[in-house]
């Protein structure tokens, strides 16, 4: 993959289109990016990550509107273009993602889609392949065969990251190698083997609680205490239930639990031994039954002997009673059918009676009614008779009827009134509304004079409001910069106090282990001669013979003295560099802070933005009544119109009002002359025509009562007359006698009643007296029913338990029958499970690294992780030995890391100088820098060849090379040169000033207040 031109428009801090030759600056194999802080280096690398997958790398990956730049026109969309050659074909990959953009219609703003598009050139011109974001994605994933992280690692080589992935703990370091290489499979192996052996777990545990329910369940059904625990191994000689000791037996063994060996079997034998007790039982319970059985035949049989005798005894002497009771009440039943015999003779003369009643109250009600209507009749009148009262009737209906006339002119008198009124309101309505039109047309001129004022007035504060909110922005921009600038003040003087202080720590540590190495070179001697022994070898002469040995003095150095120095000195020059690093961040911070705010002091600029702020408050609070005051405007336009509408309606309405008046006032005077005479002294003709009518009503009803008493007392003297008639008949003296002896039907049927109940009783008591069963048993001495009824329950109990027991006991026998039947089929059915749970398991457990059999505790991902980082320590050793002068060699290490840890993705560092083998956390931080790279390349090379060997012409490193020497940068450098081979390109991402002087192909990115820019500097011209 050969990266050839860059084009990013609105794009991170890049507000204007900026383009990036790469083939330019590739043309010297190596090319410098830098710039200030926060200028976009990073962008760059961005933007290519973000033409090939449609994101951005690392925590700047988000949504599309992160990667807008501020600094752009609203007009001008983000876009990226990337001109590259991969996999022999030249294509042209184009994205914008999605964003705002002004409406082409109106105000506002709308939401434009994300674009994509891919060319490649053919022939000579370029030809389109597709828009689809999920198609370039595929083609672009598999052209590069390699995922967006992996790009990110092998070709972006973020420095900072593989200098913790050199320090990391095994556990981090497969996790990035995980990703990288696509190991997911084999922990995918490990995942489906472990959920294998929890499927097998799971199955041979249910089945095993499936026995132990089982043997639960028999052990609620042999309801036996003398049995021990359900999966109690059996002893070898089972005792018999009944002699058994309860407590011995189930304090043998403790229960087996679910997945134990011999679970079955011991299930399985607990089922015969509560089988066979169960059958003893059985027999038992069925002797007890047969032998309750008869006895409670024989109580029963005696129990109803007993109760029969008991009741035809009571039978007799009750019969007695009930006779001698008969013959008290025999007089009183004499009284009684005679009282009914007269009730009955009266019933015929009842129908009279109740008639003649009916004809007396509607006498009195008629004498009533007529004196009542006579008292509301004129005195004259109050003694009439019915004719009279009749004639009077009818004068008085032809008069109300001579006035519906009268009415009619009433009523139209009082609509001519009424429109009158309303004639006259509706004038005074229209005087008002002359009146106020006048008075609001007088000041026209100067309401919409002083309307279209106020209009001028917002439009010019508005216009102003616009001018000052863009230049509220810079001044805000300028007092952040200035607060920033002091800020940063403060911390280079605390920088520059601590890189002093740093500085001197340093130079005392080295000047400390200098010391401690030139006494350790002047007493090595010594050191030497306490390694010899009788007859050894002097390291030095090769002599046998020591005949005077050095010694060691009191204030020797030793190896481990010198060591600890150095590592001091070290630490001590990695806390100086880290520290100059920071100021060296913080003074461009600073001078980019400083060109921004300028020298005006904090309060300045407060005081000016302000200033801006409250004059841009102003010109917007008054340039906001803009649209009301236009509506104001047009509001009174309105009115004035309609004002002058309400006049010319007035006045005409006012000419045409006078006619009608006249016209009104000669109606009402005409029929005012002919309701006179008809009122005949009545307020009104209604008036006049209800006295008439309430006297016709008094009228009316006092004729009608008095012909209703006079036909009320002919009916009277008629019943008197049928009522004497019809009680001779029935055989009374008087009606009031026959009246007495009336009933009502309730008492009648109570007196009949009696007299059957006690005719009844007479024949019911002479039967049970002639019954010679009643007359033998009360010859016989008293029974007790209730003795023999206590001892018939008593054997009735004593047959249930023997039934229950004995039913018990056959359906104890059936259900462990079949439990036990159940039971032999699980465990036939869970034999070949276990096995394969067992077989399984071991498996799993070999996989996830914790079976005895894999010594080294190492899973089988990390196996498969530990095979790549062999390759990469191998690939990264080639480079890592040149950079450090063939000093240090990567290793992979596969120690355990504790006493249970588990091994597999160690990384140790061998150095050739001391032949030992250490940790990679010991190094440097120079070490640690070029280590970390070699690491990077090497891990580079592997993924590329994992991912199918895909050519890779373009890489970027990115950062580190401050904490270089000058020796060591060199040596750095020419293994990035030869990284060169085969036409490869190496951008270099760095803020080294030293490398501007080495490396002459630069693209420099600058920054200002509109937005960084970039720029090409090549070798033809430096020079």
């Amino acid at each position: 993959m050969r990266l050839h031109r860059l084009t990013v428009t609105a794009f991170g801090p890049f507000g204007a289109t900026q383009h990036i030759d790469f083939d330019e600056l590739s043309a010297a194999g190596l090319f410098l990016l830098h710039g200030p802080t926060g200028a976009g280096k990073t962008s760059i690398l961005d933007a290519v990550c973000y033409a090939l997958y449609g994101t951005v790398p690392g925590a700047r990956q988000g949504s599309g509107l992160t990667l807008r730049s501020d600094h752009a026109e609203p007009g001008t969309p983000t876009e990226v273009m990337l001109d590259l050659t991969v996999g022999g074909r030249r294509l042209e990959i184009t994205r914008r993602p999605e964003q705002p953009r002004p409406k082409k219609r109106g105000t506002g703003v709308t939401r434009e889609k994300a674009y994509s598009a891919l060319r490649e050139h053919k022939d000579g011109h370029w030809q389109g392949l597709s828009r689809s974001h999920q198609e370039i994605g595929e083609e672009i994933k598999q052209l590069l065969g390699m995922s967006q992280e992996q790009f990110c690692q092998v070709v972006l080589l973020p420095q900072g990251d593989f200098a913790r992935f050199l320090r990391a703990e095994d556990a981090a370091r497969g996790k990035l190698l995980g990703k990288l290489f696509d190991t997911g499979r084999f922990a995918a192996v490990e995942a489906h083997l472990a959920e294998l052996r929890r499927a097998a777990e799971k199955q041979v545990t249910t089945g095993d609680e499936r026995l132990l329910a089982l043997g639960h369940r028999m052990r609620q059904a042999a309801a036996d205490p003398s049995l021990p625990e359900v999966g109690t191994p059996a002893p070898a000689t089972v005792v018999p239930p009944r002699a058994a000791s309860v407590p011995a037996q189930r304090a043998a063994e403790p229960p087996l639990a679910p997945g134990a060996p011999g679970l079955a079997e011991a299930v399985l034998e607990w089922a015969a031994l509560a089988r066979s007790n169960a059958r003893e039982r059985r027999d038992i319970a069925a002797a007890a039954a047969r032998a309750a059985e008869e006895a409670h035949r024989a109580a029963r049989e005696e129990a109803d002997a007993v109760r029969e005798r008991d009741r035809l005894q009571r039978r007799h002497a009750d019969a007695r009673q009930r006779a001698l009771a008969l013959e008290e009440w025999r007089e009183e039943t004499r009284r009684v059918r005679e009282r009914l015999d007269r009730a009955r003779a009266a019933e015929t003369v009842a129908p009279v009676l109740e008639l003649r009643e009916r004809v007396e109250r509607a006498h009195r009600d008629a004498v009533t009614a007529e004196a009542r209507a006579r008292r509301d009749l004129p005195a004259e009148h109050a003694d009439s008779g019915s004719e009279t009262l009749a004639a009077l009737e009818r004068r008085l209906h032809e008069e109300l009827g001579s006035l519906a006339g009268a009415r009619r002119a009433e009523q139209r008198a009082a609509e001519i009134a009424a429109e009158r009124a309303a004639l006259e309101r509706d004038a005074r309505l229209d005087e008002d509304t002359l009146t106020d039109t006048a008075d609001w047309l007088a000041g026209w001129e100067t309401r919409r004079a002083a309307h279209e004022q106020r209009v001028e007035t917002a439009r010019e504060a508005a216009t102003r409001a616009a001018r000052l909110e863009g230049e509220l922005a810079p001044a805000r921009q300028r007092l952040g910069a200035a607060v920033e600038r002091d800020r940063l003040a403060g911390q280079v003087e605390d920088a520059e106090e601590r890189l002093r202080g740093a500085r001197e720590r340093a130079n005392e540590a080295r000047e400390h282990w200098l010391d401690l190495k030139e006494r350790r070179l002047l007493g090595f001697a010594a050191e030497l001669a306490a390694e010899l022994g009788p007859g050894e070898a002097c390291k030095v002469c090769g002599s046998t013979e020591h005949p005077d040995p050095a010694r060691t003095a009191a204030d020797h150095v030793d190896r481990t003295d010198e060591e600890r120095a150095l590592e001091t000195s070290r630490r001590a020059d990695a806390a100086r560099e880290e520290t100059d690093r920071r100021l060296h961040t913080l003074r461009e911070a600073l001078a980019a802070a400083t060109a921004a705010a300028g020298t005006a002091t904090v309060a300045d600029l407060a005081a000016a933005a302000e200033d801006v702020l409250r004059a841009f408050t102003e010109a917007r609070d008054a340039g906001s009544g803009a649209h009301a005051a236009r509506e104001a405007l047009e509001r009174a336009e309105r009115e004035y119109e309609l004002r002058r509408e309400e006049r010319q309606a007035a006045q005409l309405r006012s000419s045409a009002r006078t006619a009608h008046r006249e016209r009104l006032d000669a109606q009402l005077a005409a029929l005012e002359e002919e309701l006179a005479q008809a009122r005949g002294g009545a307020a009104t003709v209604a008036q006049r025509a209800t006295l008439l009518e309430r006297q016709l009503t008094s009228l009316a009803e006092a004729a009608e009562t008095v012909r209703a008493a006079q036909d009320a007392a002919t009916r009277l003297k008629e019943a008197d007359a049928r009522l004497a008639d019809a009680a001779y008949r029935a055989g009374f003296d008087t009606p009031e006698g026959a009246a007495g002896a009336l009933l009502t039907a309730a008492e009648q049927r109570e007196l009949q009643h009696r007299l059957d109940r006690w005719q009844r009783e007479e024949t019911e008591v002479a039967a049970q007296l002639a019954d010679p069963a009643a007359a033998d048993a009360a010859a016989l001495p008293p029974a007790d029913p209730q003795a023999a009824q206590e001892a018939a329950d008593t054997a009735t109990r004593a047959l249930q338990r023997a039934f229950a027991e004995d039913a018990a006991a056959r359906t104890r026998c059936t259900e462990l029958d079949r439990l036990s039947a159940q039971a032999t089929a699980d465990a036939h059915r869970l034999a070949p499970l276990r096995e394969e749970h067992h077989r399984v398991a071991s498996l799993a457990s070999l996989a996830a690294g914790t079976s005895a059999d894999n010594e080294r505790k190492m899973r089988l991902e990390s196996y498969v992780l530990a095979a790549r980082l062999e390759q990469v320590a191998a690939a990264a050793t080639a480079r890592l030995q040149r950079m450090s002068g063939g000093r240090y060699t990567l290793v992979h290490s596969d120690q355990r890391t504790g006493g249970r840890g588990r091994s597999g993705l160690g990384l140790h560092v061998i150095d050739s100088w001391t032949g030992s083998e250490r940790d990679t956390a010991t190094l440097s931080g120079g070490e640690t820098f070029f280590a970390s790279l070699s690491l990077a390349l090497g891990l580079a090379d592997v993924v590329t060849d994992e991912a199918g060997g895909m050519r890779l012409d373009t890489l970027f490193i990115d950062e580190g090379f401050g904490s270089l020497d000058e020796q060591t940068l060199d040596e750095v450098l020419d293994v990035l040169d030869s990284l060169r081979e085969r036409d490869r390109t190496v951008g270099i991402v760095s803020h080294v000033a030293d490398l501007r002087q080495r490396v002459p192909a630069q693209l420099q990115v600058v920054k200002d207040r509109t937005g960084s820019a970039v720029r090409h500097r090549t070798a033809a011209l430096s020079g």
